[in-house]
């Protein structure tokens, strides 16, 4: 299946059919991990609860220490 990024905003978006979530067990709500190797990108769904938990407070962390910084880059 081949699928092309939408502009949403400032940024870009990958929609996911609903069949695609369906066969991943996913709803839109799930956190998501994101992993880069070379030119692949893994996207998969966080299921373990201590592995989500630990997701949060990376992503506060990181609102907090680049804040001015996500500011500038949605303007």
């Amino acid at each position: 299946m081949i699928k092309n990024l939408s502009k949403v905003g400032n940024g870009h978006a990958l929609f996911l059919d609903r069949a695609i979530l369906e066969l991943l067990r996913m709803s839109p709500d799930d956190p998501l991990e994101l992993e880069v190797h070379g030119d692949v990108l893994l996207v998969r769904p966080v299921r373990d609860p201590k592995s989500r938990a630990k997701l949060q407070a990376v992503r506060k962390k990181v609102r907090k220490k680049y804040a001015k910084t996500f500011k500038r880059l949605a303007e």
